[in-house]
């Protein structure tokens, strides 16, 4: 095995080389240990809401962690990459100290390279397919921190790269949906030399970016920045326009749109269907997440009003349970707590999410399910009543089904419960096509291509796979772009 000494012999001798074989002379590259992003301290970031927790790697941080990285010849990091990131050549520019090319080589695949830094699962994704990983059993090099970083050096250095895009071919686009599905889709599709017109619903661009991620993981000014890039890039954003009410799609083709790209997600809340679930209090999280990150409910400067508690139960073990319960805990809650009817091995959240709620004083109360709310005087929730579980077979998605204990039933205190336990597809586009295919979950039906039954209209994200990660969306938007490009230009023979 080279030592890293002798693999920077090889390079050029820039000061920071020399600099780099100083600290880590002798050693091997697999045997650095791989690096601890610092964090906000948990006492101090509790207080806030718009504290990103994560504080980013550090210069030197990001050059010895690049170091790290073996540029295989048969990168399979890259095949853990929905949006197929060449992960070597971005790593590599970084441990060359070309921060600005590493950005820029980002960008020629991911339309938002900063927020998937920050909030893709790279651990059951490319760390996960990582040669440390597979091989050597260790812990793989950090690509989303070195996203992250690259991204963020591009953003602070005010020098931010626009992709180059192909000459104007007069072809009118909408995406339908703001979130990362359509975000991804506009960007390459605006690369190709497609006019494209972003419609959302809502006051704010973004979409889940916007409204369901709270600021203390993904601040709305990373967001506003990718978008401001998309937007050099020639995608036109258009919001308060509501596709199959503010216009129809007859209207828009009426328009001159030749091709349409539904991403309108999965906004429609899913509930248990128990005994109290009507009683005041008891909210979505779709609701919860929305008021606070996008309607302002935790700031006084704003007149959206939104519940708080000091017993709160968020019920779920997902991404989303977690951002609700660490809300609570920012705004006020003296006990907040994860019920979840699983046990933690099979919590689906990120470990880092986990983490990060434990040491912000978050309650796990694992094995455990609601089955029954109750209320006070004046019709709020002031009690949930528990059912213990113990995990029996497994079920279809491979875990251990969780099977009630007979007599085990505990009342708990509580005052507001907040409900995390899945999302249904935007039933709104389905009911404005009677031609449109969907499955009997409310999912529109697509091919490999991302094409749906009716040839034009193409789909992806939420709306398609009913709820999923950030970056499988962008990988749907990329794949619908490249089917869709194909398409028109075999029509247009």
């Amino acid at each position: 095995m080279t030592t890293l000494t002798e693999y920077l012999k090889e390079k050029r001798g820039e000061e920071w080389r020399e600099d780099l074989r100083k600290k880590l002379k002798g050693k091997e590259r697999t045997d650095i240990p791989r690096v601890h992003m610092p964090e906000q301290e948990p006492l101090e970031r509790v207080k806030y809401q718009n504290m990103e927790v994560n504080l980013g790697l550090t210069e030197e941080q990001a050059l010895v962690e690049a170091s790290r990285c073996m540029d295989c010849v048969n990168p399979t990091c890259i095949d853990g990459c929905p949006v197929q990131i060449n992960i070597p050549e971005f790593i590599k520019n970084i441990e060359r100290k070309e921060f600005a090319l590493a950005a820029q080589s980002l960008k020629l695949t991911s339309a938002l390279p900063a927020v998937c830094g920050r909030v893709c699962p790279q651990e059951k994704q490319c760390e996960e397919l990582c040669f440390y990983t597979t091989k050597l059993k260790k812990d793989p090099v950090a690509i989303g921190y070195l996203e992250r970083f690259a991204a963020d050096w591009e953003r602070e250095s005010g020098k931010m790269s626009v992709p180059e895009c192909a000459p104007s071919n007069g072809i009118k686009i909408a995406a339908i949906g703001s979130g990362p599905a359509s975000l991804s889709f506009a960007g390459d599709m605006a690369k190709l030399g497609y006019d494209v017109t972003v419609f959302e619903a809502l006051h704010e661009i973004g979409g889940v970016l916007k409204y369901g991620i709270p600021e203390f993981r993904l601040p709305n000014s990373i967001v506003d920045v990718e978008l401001d890039n998309l937007r050099s890039m020639g995608v036109k954003f258009v919001n308060n326009f509501i596709v199959g009410r503010t216009a129809s799609f007859d209207d828009l083709k009426a328009e001159g749109f030749e091709g349409f790209f539904v991403a309108s997600g999965a906004g429609l809340p899913r509930f248990m269907n128990i005994p109290g679930e009507n009683y005041n209090g008891v909210m979505s999280s779709n609701e919860y997440l929305t008021r606070v990150n996008l309607m302002g409910a935790a700031s006084d400067e704003y007149d959206t009003l939104v519940m708080r508690g000091k017993n709160v139960a968020v019920i779920g073990g997902g991404n989303t349970a977690m951002d609700s319960v660490r809300t609570a805990k920012r705004l006020g809650a003296e006990r907040a707590m994860i019920v979840y009817r699983r046990s933690r091995i099979e919590m689906p959240a990120r470990v880092e999410e986990v983490k990060h709620a434990e040491e912000e004083g978050v309650e796990f109360m694992n094995l455990a399910n609601p089955v029954e709310y109750f209320a006070d005087e004046t019709g709020r929730v002031n009690k949930m009543r528990l059912q213990y579980m113990e995990l029996g077979e497994p079920d279809e998605s491979g875990r251990r089904r969780p099977v009630a204990i007979e007599g085990s039933e505990k009342d708990i205190d509580v005052d507001l419960v907040v409900v995390a336990v899945g999302v249904s597809p935007n039933p709104l586009i389905p009911s404005c096509l009677p031609d449109l295919k969907v499955s009997r979950w409310g999912t529109i039906e697509v091919g490999d291509n991302m094409q749906s039954s009716i040839p034009v209209l193409f789909a992806g994200g939420d709306i398609v796979r009913g709820g999923a990660t950030v970056i499988l969306a962008m990988g749907d938007g990329r794949n619908a772009a490249k089917s869709m490009h194909e398409y028109l230009s075999e029509e247009k023979k």
